[in-house]
């Protein structure tokens, strides 16, 4: 299956300067020969033509790249056409390659191949992916982090302290007869229990990092929701006017705070309305706010509280919440305090009390200021769910250990903690979980 060519178009379609088409496989360097014109050596960039063999037709000019194995991404040879980047010249290209030996690469396939060949294990495999996605300094220190290998060595690390206690355990079950020097067990147990949950503690930050923050500001018409998303994206992105309900869908835009991407939606006015486009705008706004991680819940100081407020307060229950009193630079005629959330004063218009918003949000989202360091973080819900079933049959061995169980039921938690532990670098993934995750490559990665 992985032993065909396989090509794909590695950059983003849309007209720039350069898009390359990269082949991968056996057949890379007979596929290249086929249709570029042209001299090809080993890691050197070469110039030339793309050229139709059927007709003579010159389909672009180009710097071709060659890469011979095992020294490539891949571990197979691995040629890049770096073509003009327009959708056009790169569509043709790519059928040149397809019509001559290559198939197209499935969404991923090239960092699969990279895995499947051992170049890199499965969790830097899923460090690729963060690296492409991410959205702040932050989350992309945390996404090279994975992709050196830091959380891979550090479980690789558990798993040799984990084997070399089973290959104990197993020999005295399985040569009850011969004298065994005795060795101690709970130890290393006991400390491999403490790094992994050290790992777990880092998870719930290190997936704010990676995924960010869904933040619904909400808010009657008029409060200032609009130019809140302004000033916490440092830009105009929404549009401002005096009028009531200016915004009648959702807009949804990422601000960096803090290293963390708060992913803000902008909602419309939440009021009763036969408007139907409105109707519809509030529908959405309510559905923003059952999906978001955070609340920004947004009232004007300048007015008494409304019963419009307290109606969307309601809505709020069970959620991260912040009451933005907005307005502040004017008299205050509200309490916000009676709305029963923690409450930061603010100025859309000034950009007065910003800051302090920001440090509640980032409160709120990292539940005590985690700070991103050299030490291996987990941002991956897949990782953590692993480091969690290992720990809880971590903890069990110790417990029949301590009960003075036979070694058979020891062994039997400490292979699950290994096998839990193998998930995330890979050693003991199964094929159905390789497709889901590079399902959600993109085709040329």
């Amino acid at each position: 299956m992985y032993r065909d060519t396989i090509a794909a178009i590695s950059t983003p379609l849309g007209e720039g300067g350069i898009g390359i088409v990269r082949i991968s496989g056996p057949g890379a360097l007979a596929v290249t020969k086929a249709i570029f014109r042209g001299k090809l050596a080993d890691r050197q960039l070469s110039y030339g033509k793309i050229t139709d063999p059927e007709t003579g037709e010159h389909v672009d000019e180009v710097l071709v790249s060659y890469m011979a194995a095992p020294r490539t991404y891949t571990r197979e040879d691995v040629v890049e056409i770096n073509c003009h980047g327009g959708p056009l010249p790169l569509r043709r290209v790519l059928q040149l390659a397809l019509r001559h030996g290559a198939r197209l690469a499935r969404p991923g396939e090239f960092t699969l191949r990279a895995f499947l060949n051992g170049r890199i294990d499965l969790a830097q495999a899923e460090s690729v992916l963060d690296v492409i996605r991410a959205r702040t300094d932050a989350s992309l220190r945390i996404a090279v982090q994975g992709l050196d290998g830091r959380l891979s060595s550090a479980v690789k690390d558990l798993r040799t302290s984990l084997l070399s206690a089973l290959a104990y355990l197993t020999a005295r079950i399985d040569f009850p007869e011969d004298e065994i020097p005795p060795q101690d067990v709970a130890g290393p147990l006991n400390e491999a229990l403490r790094s992994v949950r050290r790992l777990i503690a880092t998870a719930d930050a290190g997936m704010v990092y990676r995924c960010g923050v869904k933040t619904a500001i909400v808010g009657r018409p008029n409060v200032g929701k609009s130019s809140l998303l302004n000033r916490l994206l440092r830009e105009d992105r929404a549009i401002v006017t005096p009028i009531p309900g200016t915004t009648r869908d959702t807009i949804e835009e990422v601000a960096n705070i803090g290293g963390v991407p708060f992913v803000l939606v902008d909602t419309a006015g939440i009021v009763h309305s036969k408007d139907l486009a409105e109707s519809l705008g509030v529908e959405r706004s309510q559905r923003a706010v059952a999906q978001a991680d955070l609340v920004l819940l947004m009232i004007d100081v300048s007015q008494p509280i409304a019963d419009a407020d307290r109606e969307i307060a309601a809505l709020t229950v069970g959620k991260a919440t912040l009451v933005v009193a907005n307005k502040s630079d004017l008299p205050r005629q509200a309490h916000p305090t009676e709305l029963g959330r923690p409450v930061v004063h603010t100025s859309a218009l000034t950009g007065e009390g910003l800051d302090r918003l920001e440090d509640e949000m980032l409160k709120l989202a990292l539940g005590g200021a985690v700070v991103v360091s050299d030490a291996p973080m987990v941002s991956n819900p897949r990782h953590k769910d692993a480091l969690e079933r290992a720990a809880r049959s971590l903890d069990q061995a110790l417990q029949d250990l301590r009960a003075g169980m036979p070694d058979d039921f020891i062994t039997i938690h400490l292979t699950a903690s290994l096998s839990a532990l193998g998930e995330i670098t890979g050693e003991t993934v199964q094929e159905h979980l390789l497709d889901t995750i590079f399902a959600n490559f993109c085709i040329g990665k």
